[in-house]
């Protein structure tokens, strides 16, 4: 007994000494975090805040956001724009969803190599992508899509799909990363399922939330893109922005409020849509 006494308060103390140091290191790591986000916070909304007094400076007081609402340009570029947006969307998916399913699946090898082409535009500027189109497919060429509003169109999409190569493939790619990719396919295999019905039906529903996140990095980025849509000549929204801003700097501040309010929107309506998603294959499986 008198071996086992002088132990018990030893331990003890140890123990309240891990619990305090743990407790320490909690209050230290929320300290740091707060300001964090309190510096994020600050980040973000002492230049809105700018631009917010900015443009109430217009004389009578708010008359930019009137002249912006009652701009029909603003519409016209902003439905070009969203449209052009979606339509990006649309093929790039199709391209990225079926080409990182069936590397994953098929070929983990050639993962590193098709990451390494998904970031070629970080590396190329945006210029020489345009110039590289208009060069390829202007003047004599075989395929003369530059000649024509409905060519210079396509290559508007086609180059927006290049730039949203790095973000909606690392959105596919790691939306795989949490699901069975080889178990879906063999279970739907073994029903009878081709590819494109398992491509359609089984993968892409499980990959709803990262396709959401790559779609609404895309649409950003053709709202906000403004070097290839002013070389291609296209009635897009930030050349708009930039016309309006030689002549009209009070309406150009608020027409970036009113971009930065329509991003957000959807920035949240995609997070309402994904905690749907999660809800229903949650009842689903319950």
């Amino acid at each position: 007994m008198s071996t086992i006494g002088p132990r018990t308060p030893g331990l003890m103390e140890t123990m309240q000494a891990e619990s305090q140091k743990r407790g320490r290191q909690r209050r230290w790591g929320k300290l740091v975090w707060w300001v964090v986000l309190v510096a994020g916070v600050l980040y973000f909304v002492i230049p809105l805040w700018g631009t917010l007094d900015f443009a109430l400076k217009s004389k009578p007081f708010g008359s930019a956001f009137t002249a912006v609402f009652q701009d029909p340009k603003v519409l016209e570029t902003l439905l070009y724009s969203f449209v052009a947006g979606l339509i990006t969307i649309v093929v790039s998916v199709a391209l990225v969803v079926p080409t990182a399913f069936w590397v994953r699946l098929r070929y983990p090898r050639l993962r590193p190599f098709v990451e390494f082409i998904t970031l070629l535009p970080f590396v190329i500027p945006a210029v020489v992508l345009v110039f590289g189109l208009l060069h390829t497919y202007g003047g004599q060429s075989p395929l003369p899509l530059g000649n024509s509003d409905t060519g210079l169109n396509i290559l508007l999409i086609c180059a927006y799909v290049v730039l949203s190569f790095p973000y909606m493939y690392r959105s596919v790619d790691a939306g795989l990363r949490t699901i069975d990719v080889h178990a879906l396919t063999e279970a739907s295999q073994s029903l009878g399922a081709g590819w494109l019905r398992i491509l359609v039906q089984v993968i892409l529903p499980n990959l709803r939330t990262a396709v959401l996140s790559g779609a609404f990095l895309t649409l950003a980025i053709v709202i906000g893109e403004f070097t290839i849509a002013t070389f291609l000549s296209r009635n897009a929204f930030a050349p708009y922005l930039a016309i309006v801003g030689d002549a009209k700097p009070y309406e150009q501040a608020a027409l970036a409020l009113v971009a930065f309010a329509l991003t957000w929107i959807a920035m949240i309506l995609i997070a309402l849509i994904g905690r749907r998603s999660r809800t229903r294959i949650k009842v689903t499986v319950g």
